[in-house]
């Protein structure tokens, strides 16, 4: 099963590799051949339309204008988080939020006082961005065992950094703004936001949203401007949501009519139909995502991580106040700002507003953020020339060294704590996000199972699913050999593609009228290809059900009522195929076969084991503040 947060961290982890060699790559050409490499990149390429035109250097083609897709996809990731992710309750926000204005702060000032009376100062801005995917990719290569809130939370925070730093790239070094190009500029900005408000999504608007980003991006280069700010721009215009079951449903019929009478007509509306179910940000996010983290990225690694270093060089760098600036805001602030705010925030709300790992998975995502690469390298550019853009390379080159081996240093020590220190170093106890609604009700919900377990599992399936068919041993496993696990489900009849499982589901309903839901939802996944009238009344007598009551419950529809009670409690939880499962509240976006749905039980089981140490302590410290 894939999931657009899963998908998004398996490319950063595969690109993490192809970024590195890119930046290997780039050292052992520009010091075996200084002339070549720095040749290589300043060929002039012109782009002319009759008496206008743009000329640029590879370098700048890439810095400028392939880094402008980068940052869309940046944009689009950040607009999902809002929408979809761990951001979209605002509550959530505000954690990350500070943390990621404060993990910039931090460093920059550990830059600005170690170049304090230098002209270097106004490099400050090469210290304070993470680079979120070589980041992530590092973390997943030398932290296998770190939690994988630690992910979403490294994620979550780059939002606020990567706005901040196109900001400051924007404004602080852009180069003389020409108002005659931004005023267009910004003209074409509009425009591109009326179009989304209208909400038009034919072919030609796409085509004239298109358009306008290229005269905006083009304006901007034009005014002076850094223009990669449009791909961001562009990014969070971008809507993320759930494929809805409406959308399914007209998508369904029509691949159906397709199926009938095979035209190209047809084959074309379903085409679109099927397209349409997904979001915009999901169909970009996929598309462009592979080539910027395997293509883009790594060229610009390859354009910009070239250095010429010798002995002296060397030395003179290490001495330099530039690059000392850059290692100590990047392998000390970096984790300064992002684990002492997280603490600080932790305190002072009392505990209610906590990083959702622990403080040893946090102290390894804190340093791991010191891997400043490609927005660093990026503004050593606007900011530095010669010696001292050197110098700001061996920096931002050095501090992601540090950074991945304090990381791993930090991931090894939690691995010799023991097991109990470890779970909660790595897991902490703070409440997890519910996405399930409305939650668990014993006296309404089908369980089966302990009442009290402390895990609940919820599937919404469907009898006529083979996914669910395939899903249904893998929860009798589970079940079987984990005691403290009571397992829900919640009808989701996909009716559109299964013509039975209406029928199924009124059916299981009818029998557990007769205290028999279990065992006839056993006799329809174990019969998925007989779902017919006559069929289900044969299970009915199998079970040894009071037949006549049975058939009067399917005739009266008594069960319809409770089934559309399931599916509206499916498309409040975001749910639109099935089968789709929650792990006590939290949609579990794994594959659910036995191993994984056993490591995610296991993880939901020790954080109610913390939480509830952590409340008994609360608890004995407010009695025993208590006067006697």
């Amino acid at each position: 099963m894939h999931t657009p947060l899963r998908d998004f961290l398996r490319t950063e982890t595969g690109s993490a590799s192809v970024l590195l060699a890119a930046a290997v790559a780039a050292l052992a050409w520009a010091n075996a051949a200084p002339s070549s490499y720095e040749g290589f990149w300043h060929t002039e390429l012109a782009m002319r339309f009759g008496a206008h035109g743009l000329s640029l250097d590879l370098r700048e083609w890439v810095n400028s204008g392939l880094m402008t897709l980068f940052f869309f996809v940046v944009g689009l990731e950040a607009r999902r988080e809002f929408d979809m992710g761990e951001l979209r309750e605002r509550r959530r926000a505000t954690l990350p939020a500070v943390v990621g204005l404060a993990g910039m702060a931090v460093p920059v000032l550990v830059y600005v006082a170690c170049n304090a009376g230098h002209a270097s100062a106004h490099g400050w801005g090469v210290a304070m961005s993470t680079d979120t995917a070589f980041a992530l990719g590092m973390l997943a290569l030398i932290g296998k065992q770190l939690p994988a809130g630690l992910r979403i939370f490294i994620l979550t925070i780059s939002v606020v950094d990567d706005f901040v730093a196109l900001a400051v790239i924007a404004v602080v070094y852009s180069g003389h703004i020409e108002q005659s190009y931004l005023w267009p500029a910004l003209a074409c900005f509009t425009g591109m936001l009326a179009l989304h408000r209208t909400g038009a999504k034919r072919p030609v608007f796409v085509a004239v949203a298109a358009a306008a980003a290229a005269a905006a991006w083009l304006m901007l280069r034009k005014s002076g401007v850094e223009p990669v700010i449009v791909g961001l721009a562009l990014g969070l215009l971008t809507s993320a949501y759930p494929a809805n079951r409406d959308a399914l449903e007209r998508a369904s019929g029509l691949f159906q009519a397709f199926r009938e009478q095979p035209t190209p007509e047809l084959a074309r509306d379903a085409r679109i139909g099927v397209a349409s179910a997904i979001s915009p940000n999901a169909r970009l996010q996929r598309l462009y995502h592979p080539w910027t983290s395997y293509g883009i990225v790594p060229l610009f690694a390859l354009a910009n991580s070239g250095l010429t270093i010798s002995t002296d060089e060397a030395s003179t760098a290490f001495t330099s106040p530039i690059t000392l600036g850059i290692i100590a805001a990047y392998v000390l602030g970096k984790p300064a700002g992002v684990i002492g705010t997280s603490w600080l925030i932790s305190r002072l709300r009392g505990g209610s507003l906590r990083p959702a790992v622990g403080w040893g998975a946090l102290a390894a995502g804190g340093a791991i953020t010191g891997v400043g690469f490609t927005v660093s390298l990026l503004i050593a550019t606007l900011a530095f020339s010669g010696r001292d853009l050197t110098q700001a390379k061996i920096g931002v080159l050095s501090a992601v060294v540090l950074s991945v081996v304090t990381t791993w240093l930090i991931a090894w020590t939690l691995g010799l704590l023991p097991e109990q220190a470890r779970i909660r170093s790595l897991l902490g106890s703070a409440e997890s996000i519910v996405d399930l609604v409305p939650p668990v009700n014993d006296r309404r919900d089908h369980v089966r199972g302990p009442v009290d377990a402390p895990v609940t599992v919820v599937e919404f399936g469907d009898f006529e699913c083979p996914y669910c068919g395939r899903a249904e041993p893998v929860m009798r496993d589970l079940l079987a050999h984990a005691g403290d696990v009571r397992y829900v489900w919640r009808h989701l009849p996909l009716t559109d593609v299964h013509p039975h499982a209406q029928l199924a589901a009124e059916a299981a309903q009818a029998a557990g009228d007769q205290g028999a839901f279990w065992e006839m939802h056993d006799a329809l996944l174990a019969h998925q290809g007989a779902l017919a009238i006559d069929d289900v009344i044969r299970y009915a007598e199998e079970i040894g059900l009071d037949i006549d009551r049975f058939h009067t419950g399917l005739s009266s529809l008594a069960g319809a009522t409770r089934i559309a009670e399931d599916v509206e409690s499916a498309d409040r939880s975001g749910v639109s195929g099935t089968p789709a499962f929650f792990i006590n509240g939290r949609r579990h976006d794994g594959a659910y076969d036995i191993e994984s749905l056993t490591a995610a039980v296991e993880t939901a089981r020790l954080r109610v084991s913390l939480q509830q140490t952590a409340r008994r302590r609360i608890f004995t410290g407010v009695r025993g503040g208590e006067p006697g």
